[in-house]
C-alpha cells in the first residue's frame, strides 16, 4: 500500500465527512417528503454511530488481516483498465473501487469512509421498510424500542463499515426488501439491488428469489394472478441466465449431478474452515446443532477475544428475541401472514441451512449473517406487533398501512 502523509489523511477525511453527512440531508429530505417515514433526528444520529464503526473498523484492520486491504492495492497497483474489473464478487468490488482511486485519487482511508457510507444507507432502507410494513411500535424487556435496538446492533455495523463485500451486499439486499415491499411502484429499485447482489454474492440472488417467490405465491397479498405469473416467469428467466455465474461460486458450473456434488464441495470447504484459528468442528453436529451455531455462536464460553465478547452479548439478545416467536399462536399468524414475512423468513432459512454446510469458522459466521438478520428480525418484529393489536379478527390489517 503506498505511503501518504498522516496530516493529509486527517484532512482528507475531515473535507469528506461533512460533505456525506450534507449529502445525507439532501437524500433524507427526499425521501422524507416521497414516503413520510423518516425521523432525521434518529438517522443522524445512526449516521455518526455508524461512521463510529468505520474508525473501529479501521483501527482493527491496521493490525488484523483485512480484506480492505486488498481490496484497496488491486486497482491500484494494476495496469488493467476499468472495465476489465467489471465481472462478479471480489472483481465487482474491485470494478467499483477503481475510478475512485485512480480517477478521483481517494487514499485507503477515503475508500473506507466511502464504504462506510454505502453501509449506512442499508440502514437507512431497512429502517423505511420496518416502518413501511409495520404501524405499530413495539417495546421489548420492558422499555426498549425493538426498531431502535434493530438498529444499533454493533455487529451489524462492524461488518457494513469498510471497503469490501460486506457494506455493498447489505445496502442491496436492504434496498431490495424496501423495494420488493411495493413492486409495481419501485421496479428501478427492484432491478438496481438485484444486480447489485448477483454481482456481490450470486448465491444470495438465488436464495432472495426463491425466498420472494415463495412469499409471492403463499403470502396474503394484493397482487392479482397475473402478475404473480409474470413475477415468477421473471424471476426463474433471471436465474436460469445466471445459473453458471450462481453456480459457478460453489464450483458447480458443468456439474451433473449438482446434489452430490454440493454435498462434496460443502464437506471439502468445511474441513478447511475447521482448521483455522476460529474454527469450530461441525462435522458431526447436527442439522439443528449447526443452524444455532450459525445464529448464535459465539455465546460467551466460546467467545474469540475482546470482539467475541461483544458479540456474544449480541448473540444473547438475538437468542431471547428469537424465543419470543417460540408460541403456538406463531403458527397460527403464519398461516394469514402477508408476503413480506414469508418472504422474509423463507430468505432466512434458506440461506441459514445453505451457510451452515460450507461454513466452520466463527468469525466468517460472524460476518457472513449480518447479511440475513434484518429478515429474521422483521418477522419478529410484525410477529410482535401482531400481538400486540387489539382483536384477533383485525391484527394483520391494523398492523400493516392501508
Amino acid at each position: 500500500m503506498y505511503s501518504i502523509d498522516p496530516f493529509l489523511k486527517i484532512i482528507e477525511i475531515i473535507l469528506l465527512i461533512p460533505f456525506l453527512y450534507e449529502l445525507n440531508q439532501v437524500f433524507l429530505d427526499i425521501l422524507k417528503r416521497k414516503y413520510g417515514l423518516i425521523n432525521k433526528l434518529k438517522l443522524n444520529l445512526l449516521f455518526f454511530y455508524h461512521l463510529a464503526f468505520g474508525g473501529i473498523y479501521y483501527i482493527y484492520s491496521l493490525s488484523n488481516p483485512s480484506d480492505s486491504k486488498r481490496y484497496f492495492r488491486v486497482p491500484f497497483n494494476t495496469d488493467k483498465s476499468w472495465f476489465e474489473f467489471l465481472g462478479t464478487e471480489t472483481t465487482f468490488i474491485d470494478f467499483i473501487s477503481y475510478p475512485f482511486i485512480n480517477y478521483l485519487g481517494f487514499s485507503y482511508e477515503m475508500m473506507m469512509l466511502l464504504f462506510t457510507w454505502i453501509g449506512y444507507w442499508g440502514f437507512v432502507y431497512g429502517f423505511l421498510f420496518f416502518k413501511e410494513n409495520i404501524r405499530e411500535k413495539v417495546k421489548v424487556f420492558r422499555r426498549i424500542d425493538l426498531l431502535t435496538l434493530i438498529l444499533f446492533f454493533p455487529n451489524m455495523h462492524f461488518w457494513s463499515a469498510s471497503l469490501g463485500k460486506g457494506a455493498l451486499i447489505f445496502f442491496g439486499i436492504m434496498l431490495f426488501a424496501f423495494s420488493i415491499s411495493k413492486p409495481q411502484n419501485r421496479k428501478t429499485g427492484i432491478f438496481l439491488s438485484s444486480l447489485l447482489i448477483f454481482a456481490v454474492r450470486p448465491h444470495m440472488f438465488l436464495l432472495i428469489t426463491i425466498g420472494c417467490l415463495y412469499g409471492l405465491y403463499f403470502g396474503k397479498n394484493m397482487i392479482s394472478k397475473k402478475k404473480k405469473i409474470i413475477g415468477g416467469i421473471a424471476a426463474l428467466t433471471a436465474i436460469f441466465l445466471f445459473q453458471e455465474k450462481i453456480l459457478a461460486v460453489v464450483n458447480l458450473n458443468g456439474s451433473e449431478n449438482l446434489v452430490q456434488d454440493f454435498l462434496s464441495f460443502a464437506q471439502n470447504r468445511s474441513e478447511s474452515l475447521s482448521t483455522a484459528s476460529s474454527g469450530v468442528a461441525m462435522a458431526d453436529y447436527s442439522i439443528i446443532e449447526k443452524i444455532f451455531t450459525f445464529w448464535f455462536r459465539p455465546l460467551f464460553l466460546d467467545a474469540p477475544g475482546i470482539l467475541g465478547v461483544v458479540v456474544s452479548i449480541e448473540n444473547f439478545i438475538y437468542l431471547l428475541l428469537f424465543g419470543k416467536i417460540l408460541k403456538l399462536n406463531f403458527f397460527k399468524f403464519w398461516r394469514n401472514a402477508p408476503s413480506q414475512v414469508k418472504s422474509c423468513l423463507m430468505i432466512f432459512i434458506l440461506t441459514s441451512v445453505a451457510m451452515t454446510f460450507i461454513m466452520s469458522n466463527l468469525g466468517i459466521m460472524i460476518r457472513q449473517k449480518t447479511m440475513i438478520m434484518y429478515f429474521m428480525f422483521f418477522v419478529i418484529y410484525y410477529y410482535l406487533a401482531y400481538e400486540k393489536s387489539y382483536t384477533s379478527e383485525t391484527r394483520l390489517k391494523n398492523i400493516s398501512p392501508a
